[in-house]
């Protein structure tokens, strides 16, 4: 199953490439910059990547953004994280990035977009790996720096292939950030938002009313609300769940607790993803493994799973029919 799962061709929906940032990597840039950590090894940093929550991980992936600083750091960031992705068999990445923390750290966005940028074109070019952009918001910070930031974002539009929302989710309602969304939508600029993970399915709905996106990222307390999972079914609304993150943020206590059977059995679309692989466990494949190991789901189960990434994709026709015929090919 382990060879069978790798060299089945799988996209990546949600993932945060800051969150890619592995302890090597760490002391690498830090020592290039100049910055200080306050871990003594890379033994003494993965040791502290141990956290009791969502807010207790955002202290820790703060700490170590802080060795990002030059456009060359954001470009060798994106290609230690494809690369470890081609290896597992992913053929598509779609990584949120996050502006504000970057901007308040005095790191501009031409910086990150140059870094980000150049990237993507060596990984399609050495990897045949294809990638989209996702400018993230944090919930957290006002709206008006969000709008700030997407106005900011003007000579770039063209190259984001969605506007998304994270951080921080309880007590930052999606609605707090209707009016950005509707700007991003008048732009032609697609939408998706982090919801339903630690904050309620209310979240949920209002990611789909106020801010009219077209994924769910989490959204895995929709079960709660059974009105909700058959609006989302209803509507093929695609959930990107990151189960081994769900694990590590207590979402839920074991992976053999995760709802995602649940998920599939109410027929609702589905995609497994790392999240920020760093942090939580593994990449895309480590999270397979690990619904393998939990649920025993067969290949067909899989198969369902790597199809609707493909199709959920933010990519061209040629490329959904190329990684079409690549899945079919693989079993």
């Amino acid at each position: 199953m382990r060879d069978f799962l790798t060299r089945l061709p799988k996209a990546e929906l949600h993932l945060h490439i800051e969150g890619s940032l592995e302890p090597e990597l760490m002391f690498v840039l830090a020592e290039r910059n100049g910055v200080a950590l306050p871990y003594g090894s890379v033994e003494e940093a993965r040791a502290a990547y141990d956290f009791q929550d969502l807010q207790s991980f955002l202290d820790l992936y703060y700490r170590g953004m802080s060795v990002l600083r030059t456009a060359e750091d954001f470009h060798d960031l994106a290609m230690d994280y494809f690369r470890r992705a081609h290896a597992e068999g992913v053929v598509h990445v779609e990584m949120h990035f996050d502006p504000q923390a970057h901007r308040v750290r005095g790191i501009e966005l031409p910086v990150v977009m140059e870094g980000l940028s150049l990237a993507r074109r060596h990984a399609e070019r050495e990897l045949g790996l294809s990638s989209a952009l996702i400018m993230a918001f944090l919930r957290d910070r006002e709206a008006a720096e969000a709008m700030a930031v997407l106005e900011e974002a003007a000579p770039y539009w063209e190259m984001l292939d969605a506007v998304g929302l994270d951080s921080a989710e309880r007590g930052h309602p999606p609605s707090k950030f209707t009016e950005v969304f509707m700007r991003a939508a008048q732009l032609g600029i697609p939408r998706v938002a982090h919801a339903g993970e630690e904050g309620p399915p209310a979240y949920i709905r209002e990611a789909l009313d106020r801010l009219d996106v077209c994924r769910i990222d989490h959204g895995v307390r929709c079960l709660e609300d059974p009105a909700l999972v058959a609006r989302l079914r209803d509507e093929g609304m695609v959930l990107t769940v990151c189960p081994l993150s769900n694990v590590r943020l207590k979402v839920v206590e074991r992976i053999e607790d995760h709802p995602l059977p649940q998920l599939l059995e109410a027929g609702l679309r589905v995609t497994l993803n790392s999240d920020d692989p760093a942090y939580f466990g593994g990449g895309v494949l480590d999270n397979y493994l690990a619904c393998q190991r939990a649920f025993g789901w067969d290949e067909a189960t899989f198969i369902q799973l790597a199809g609707t990434a493909i199709e959920a994709a933010f990519i061209g026709d040629a490329r959904r029919t190329e990684l079409r015929h690549r899945l079919a090919a693989s079993y």
